[in-house]
């Protein structure tokens, strides 16, 4: 069976545990791996995107590969052709497929019929990719992270929801504070809290994410605003944290909406790092994806 990311659910503590490692270690030599070397990646994009695409492509690069990037709208998909055929010709072609979609449904059937590793690199219930590297970036702050706690406030949503699954994995205790109609369902491991103050009490980070999506408008981004205005992370909510957190965002900001502008630019913050690391954790993925694959074949 072809070993796909998905949800990050795929993974064992071990495996996450390797994979940061790795991660940490690329990081250091950047050329540390060529395992794609005289191969290529297909990065598939249904979404417009800035850090998922320059980090895929510049590491499917330092790995020695070829980035392939599809816009879906150029592809015999937008003309009707199935994702089952789509997968099958890619297959042939790349080591792994990456795929950002606005639709979880297609993503699994792209993994169902691909003969390759497929990565994904956004869809509306996960997002593992990015989770990755805010793990390394926690380990980069703080070394061994098991017991350490993450906050996160605001929208429950894809990040949120990648952050219970695989803070779960590497013992992080993760807090997600979200008002109601906006909380992650329950049983993913996550505390949860309608407190903002509660999520960040004695937390290590304190993360956030856009309350308005790109698909939201008009009176449901001013809906959005409303319920999440009491969760905005600003300089007195990262008081009410440990001493010596900080702040992390996905990315991209909207300042002054759930994050202040002394928060995204200021000292108490690691996002930019976190941004950076999105390559590191990327590669260190492809090659553990790649290589159990061609051991597998």
């Amino acid at each position: 069976m072809t070993g796909h990311l998905l949800t990050g659910a795929e993974l064992d503590a071990r495996q996450l545990a390797s994979i940061l490692d790795r991660a940490l270690a690329l990081k250091e030599a950047p050329d540390g791996s060529k395992v794609l070397q005289g191969r290529s990646v297909a990065l598939l994009f249904e979404q417009p995107s800035t850090r998922t695409r320059t980090s895929m492509e510049a590491g499917v690069v330092e790995l020695g590969g070829h980035p392939m990037v599809l816009d879906a709208g150029e592809l015999q998909l937008s003309r009707g052709e199935s994702v089952r055929d789509t997968a099958l010709v890619l297959s042939r072609h790349v080591a792994a497929i990456g795929l950002r979609t606005s639709d979880d449904a297609r993503l699994g059937e792209l993994a169902e019929h691909a003969t390759v590793p497929v990565v994904n690199l956004l869809s509306p219930s996960h997002h593992p990719c990015q989770v990755l590297a805010d793990l390394m970036t926690l380990r980069e702050a703080f070394g061994a992270i098991a017991g350490r706690k993450l906050a996160y406030v605001g929208d429950g949503n894809n990040v949120a929801r990648s952050l219970a699954v695989l803070g779960a994995l590497a013992e992080v205790e993760v807090a997600v504070a979200a008002p109601e109609g906006f909380q992650l369902e329950e049983g993913l491991g996550a505390e949860l809290t309608a407190d903002p103050a509660e999520a960040v009490t004695g937390a290590d980070a304190v993360y956030t994410d856009v309350w308005v999506s790109m698909s939201d408008s008009g009176e449901e981004a001013a809906a959005r605003r409303e319920a999440l205005a009491p969760y905005r992370l600003d300089d007195a909510l990262l008081d009410r944290a440990a001493p010596h957190a900080f702040a992390l965002h996905c990315l991209p900001a909207h300042p002054g909406e759930e994050i202040t502008e002394a928060v995204l630019y200021g000292g108490r913050q690691r996002i930019w790092d976190q941004a950076e690391n999105r390559r590191h954790a990327q590669k260190a993925l492809l090659e553990f994806l790649v290589s159990r694959a061609s051991s597998a074949g």
